[in-house]
């Protein structure tokens, strides 16, 4: 049976550009956004430069039931999943007291619902045939969660918990499991409130053309955890030898606008 690699969130940023690496490597693609006109360009532009199968689907990855059914139609089609990169996500800033409840919700649906949902089904799939690898994208707020980013740095805290606890659990099941930590990435995902932070200031985003050449590393020959780039490795590792209050002076500092 035809195998593939299942990129969520592939229309823009990282999940767009680890879909042109891993292209360029002949790979078979299921690539799912909710970008249909995006989608339907790139599976014309990597299946006839490269020579492959590219499948495409158009899916509201924030909505729990739909995510579900997307698994469903995968079986019905027959994919073999050998690989789930699960990249869908976004964010939000701004004062909690402050921010849409209906978004944050949304927020906790794509970020964590259907990324444990995706993982599970299709880690079941892959446990069953012993083979199998799964790479799901965290954040450097896994490590450093941040005020006015408080429920998207909590989702991706959990992205980080999960799938160091889940590459436990499936060690000896044929399954891989690892997380993908990028600090800031030069995609769309950050809005201009955003980039007059601190933190955008004084840690430049990458491109995110690095950051899915370290992903795809991660993907198909890696294990464990991977903080993409020094300064965000040595920032990741700041709250384990500084104080927590400290700390979080440091944090709200970052977070803040650039004075």
């Amino acid at each position: 049976m035809k195998e593939y690699i299942l990129i969520t969130g592939a229309s823009s940023g990282i999940g767009y550009e680890m879909a042109q690496l891993l292209a360029a490597k002949k790979i078979n693609l299921i690539i799912v956004a909710r970008s249909i006109h995006i989608l339907q360009k790139m599976q014309m532009e990597l299946s006839s430069k490269y020579n492959i199968d590219v499948k495409y689907f158009q899916v509201d990855l924030s909505d729990v039931k739909a995510t579900q059914e997307f698994y469903e139609v995968t079986k019905v089609h027959e994919l073999q999943v050998s690989h789930l990169v699960n990249n869908a996500g976004f964010g939000d800033y701004g004062s909690f007291l402050e921010t849409s409840l209906e978004k944050e919700l949304d927020m906790v649906h794509l970020n964590i619902s259907s990324l444990m949902i995706l993982t599970k089904l299709f880690a079941q799939d892959m446990a069953a045939r012993k083979s199998g690898k799964i790479m799901n994208v965290a954040s450097l707020l896994s490590f450093l969660p941040l005020p006015y980013y408080s429920v998207y740095s909590a989702t991706k805290a959990f992205v980080l918990a999960f799938s160091e606890t889940i590459a436990t659990e499936l060690a000896d099941s044929g399954v891989v499991v690892t997380a993908l930590c990028p600090g800031t990435v030069e995609t769309p995902f950050h809005t201009p409130d955003m980039r007059k932070t601190n933190a955008m200031n004084t840690n430049k985003p990458m491109p995110a053309k690095d950051v899915a050449e370290a992903g795809v590393k991660l993907l198909l020959h890696g294990k464990g955890k991977k903080v993409v780039g020094f300064n965000n490795w040595f920032i990741s590792n700041l709250p384990r030898v500084t104080p927590s209050s400290i700390m979080m002076k440091i944090k709200k500092n970052l977070a803040s606008p650039k004075s």
